[in-house]
């Protein structure tokens, strides 16, 4: 073998050794980032469990809220189905009789008697069924109002909090 054969030789094992080595670090280190890219994922996993695990138990909490809420709706309105039922709320009375603003002048003697003796009014005669009906409708109607209020509320403070819960990390 000439030298120029040896010296070829011996930059091809050089070349095939430096080329063995880069290749060896190469696949390492991709099996490492691999194994630190595991770990990461892991920990973010970890965490994100951890967030959806508050962010649950932040939306029972509002469902126990909203229906807490929605019971003192309801327990109102029952009161109020009974008050209307035994007679004690009634629509304004529209029938009083209104006084002008320029009332006549009254002729005649003070002392004579009137023509017909002064009576008591008759006695009311409570509300009319369909008047009940009417209060019972007003008031399912401002039940209905309040519940969806109530609904609505706990909406914006469940998306608030999942906000917050959200963005407390970042």
């Amino acid at each position: 073998m000439t030298s120029i054969q040896r010296t070829a030789l011996a930059v091809f094992l050089v070349l095939l050794v430096i080329f063995g080595v880069y290749k060896w670090g190469y696949g390492r280190g991709w099996g490492d980032r691999d194994v630190e890219m595991q770990a990461e994922i892991a920990k973010k996993n970890e965490e994100a469990r951890e967030k959806e695990q508050s962010m649950v138990k932040a939306i029972a909490d509002k469902e126990t809220e909203l229906r807490k809420a929605n019971d003192v709706v309801s327990q109102k309105q029952t009161d109020l189905n009974k008050l209307i039922s035994a007679g004690r709320v009634r629509l304004p009375s529209a029938s009083c009789v209104q006084a002008t603003p320029n009332p006549p002048v009254a002729t005649g003697d003070r002392n004579e008697t009137p023509s017909q003796p002064n009576r008591a009014p008759d006695p009311d005669p409570g509300p009319s069924e369909s008047e009940r009906q009417t209060l019972q409708l007003i008031a399912q109607i401002a039940a209905d109002g309040d519940r969806a209020i109530n609904q609505l509320n706990a909406c914006v403070d469940a998306y608030n909090n999942m906000r917050n819960i959200i963005n407390a990390n970042q």
